[in-house]
């Protein structure tokens, strides 16, 4: 019988939705967020989606969703309703168990895409293992030899710290990040793109060689997701492997584990 798991992830910047059927990742999409998105307006978009790729919503056998905006959990339920007639569950909530311990002092406030990405890593690559997800903000999630979330790091994303720069600088212009071979710009864009580029490189690099230097995690394997690792991944030889849907990977495993079919 042929199984077919919807995974959504829910971040501040966008929704990823990706349609698993058995193993296969078969087709994924991102819409923008919308903090004022309704119910009624998701549930057409994800008909769309599911029309343009040729699926039938009335085939998913479960849903599995971390999310990182709160106030959207209930639009995204009552969309996954409409549209699929299942009953989403939430990473986070009461019903989902990860199967990871959790050593944060208050465990509800990991992030539900943090231990998502942290249970698919440590599926693929075993204990320790460390995790960047490079994204609105670049976090390091560190999972214990021992195969715990042992907790991380959360570093203001790159696009973020630009942006800043040139919100509070009057007389800088508003550019993008981007990757650059030139460390010394010759105007003000080429500058600022020489400075946040080199100076996320090396600060990161900067926190991975602290963690590695851990006897613990010496040897833990670097695993690099999110929509900006693309960015910088050249320059970071420490990186392992770099799986853009690490979190939707983690849903997966969680959706397989939760739903009988």
């Amino acid at each position: 019988m042929t199984h077919h798991w919807l995974c959504i992830d829910v971040g501040n910047t966008q929704m990823e939705f990706g349609l698993y059927v058995d193993e296969t990742l078969t087709n994924s999409w991102r819409l923008s967020t919308y903090s004022r998105i309704t119910a009624d307006e998701l549930a057409w978009k994800m008909i769309g989606m599911f029309s343009r790729a040729q699926q039938d919503p009335l085939t998913i056998n479960g849903i599995m969703v971390a999310s990182v905006v709160p106030h959207l959990d209930t639009v995204m339920h009552d969309a996954c309703a409409s549209v699929c007639k299942q009953a989403a569950m939430f990473v986070g909530s009461s019903s989902v168990k990860t199967g990871i311990a959790i050593d944060y002092k208050n465990p509800r406030e990991v992030g539900a895409d943090r231990l998502a990405a942290a249970i698919a890593a440590r599926d693929r690559w075993g204990s320790p293992v460390i995790i960047m997800d490079c994204g609105t903000a670049t976090t390091f999630d560190i999972v214990s030899p021992e195969g715990r979330y042992a907790g991380g790091l959360i570093v203001p994303g790159m696009e973020i710290s630009l942006s800043a720069l040139c919100k509070h600088a009057a007389r800088l212009p508003e550019v993008s990040i981007a990757p650059v071979k030139t460390l010394i710009g010759r105007d003000t864009v080429s500058s600022m793109q020489a400075g946040s580029y080199w100076a996320a490189v090396d600060g990161l690099r900067g926190i991975i060689h602290r963690l590695q230097s851990l006897p613990l995690y010496a040897e833990a394997p670097l695993i690099a997701t999110g929509g900006l690792s693309l960015c910088i991944e050249d320059e970071i030889p420490e990186i392992t492997a770099r799986i853009p849907d690490l979190t939707l990977c983690g849903l997966h495993l969680l959706a397989k584990k939760h739903f009988i079919v």
